[in-house]
């Protein structure tokens, strides 16, 4: 089940047009319209439709086939997704490949029982946040609107079955995009699936007290950009920048709060497939494209561009294919038995 609205689409009960891209997002006055001839369109659309194709033979009917054929030729698999999921079968597909389809088949009734008969201490939290997630979407821009609703429901569902966990901010963004994609009860199994670790490391130590797990992330960033762009890592040092300054909510929001929606579905595509690997990529890969500019700036312009990266570089077609070459898994796993012995505090008895 999608959110997304075409670009003819108007806003319901206003009477104006409201323009949106073909994400559901609000466009920005100053925007250009595309212009793509008529020949150009039905090439792209020609395309898409033999992908999409391909696609549904891949996963069967509602998925039936997905691990059969992941077992087979998980090469294929690898590569397809790299190259983007079909957004109309991104849901579904992003189901499979997190784990949360067997979440929600093995636990009937559990995300109603949440929702209707437990009450959590992070409540008023979540209402107050809810308006700050996705604000230029269609769906969440209603007050008390249904794309709300559902949004405080995941979370408030959430905050009770992981009572340790509760509700954290940046949980708003991952929920409200899962929520762009699927009903609430998949969008919260996939949540379980992503915080508790069905198919990779768990994400939950991104939200606990202190961060724990930003933590690490963060001081394993600082040493790849040292280590595979040192010129602008010795800049950083020069200009005291550190990657907390501009990458935490790389992480914990897994791109989805600041980076361009296009891009942000492709990264999740596979980061959902491969893990937080990816997003170690994709940082790297931007900072490398961009360190030219970024060597040359002050503090203070510097802070700005970390922020506010061009749009060449925010282009999917452009930044991953120098992503996925870079190699991470090992350093990574070496970079977090260094921050466990120098950084991490050790657990009182």
């Amino acid at each position: 089940m999608s959110r997304k609205r075409t670009e003819n689409d108007t806003e319901s009960g206003s009477g104006t047009a409201t323009p949106v891209d073909r994400f559901g997002f609000l466009k920005q006055e100053h925007a250009s319209k595309a212009r793509t001839t008529t020949t150009a369109s039905s090439t792209n659309h020609d395309r898409e439709e033999r992908k999409v194709r391909k696609w549904r033979k891949m996963i069967g009917v509602g998925g039936s086939d997905w691990k059969h054929y992941v077992r087979r030729k998980p090469n294929v698999v690898k590569r397809r997704i790299r190259k983007g999921i079909p957004d109309c079968l991104r849901g579904l597909v992003w189901q499979l490949i997190s784990g949360s389809r067997d979440l929600l088949l093995m636990n009937p009734g559990v995300y109603e029982q949440l929702v209707i008969y437990e009450t959590s201490a992070s409540e008023l939290d979540i209402i107050r946040d809810i308006s700050r997630t996705f604000p230029s979407h269609v769906f969440f821009q209603k007050r008390h609107g249904p794309g709300q609703r559902s949004l405080y429901n995941v979370l408030k569902a959430y905050s009770v079955y992981d009572r340790d966990v509760g509700y954290v901010q940046g949980m708003g963004f991952i929920a409200g995009l899962l929520l762009l994609y699927m009903s609430e009860e998949d969008a919260f199994w996939l949540l379980v699936a992503l915080l508790k670790g069905a198919v990779h490391a768990p994400m939950e130590g991104l939200y606990h007290a202190g961060l724990p797990l930003v933590q690490q992330y963060l001081f394993q960033l600082e040493s790849l950009v040292k280590e595979l762009i040192p010129k602008l890592g010795e800049h950083f040092t020069q200009e005291m920048i550190n990657p907390s300054m501009y990458a935490s909510q790389w992480f914990i929001t897994v791109f989805s709060y600041s980076f361009p929606f296009p891009l942000a579905l492709r990264i999740w595509d596979v980061f959902l497939s491969e893990g937080v690997k990816i997003v170690f990529k994709v940082g790297l890969a931007l900072l490398k494209y961009c360190q030219d500019e970024l060597v040359k700036l002050p503090f203070e312009k510097l802070i700005h561009a970390l922020k506010t990266f061009p749009e060449d570089a925010m282009n999917p077609d452009t930044l991953l294919p120098l992503a996925y070459p870079i190699k991470v898994s090992r350093r990574l796993e070496e970079l977090k038995v260094e921050y466990e012995k120098t950084i991490a505090k050790p657990v009182q008895p």
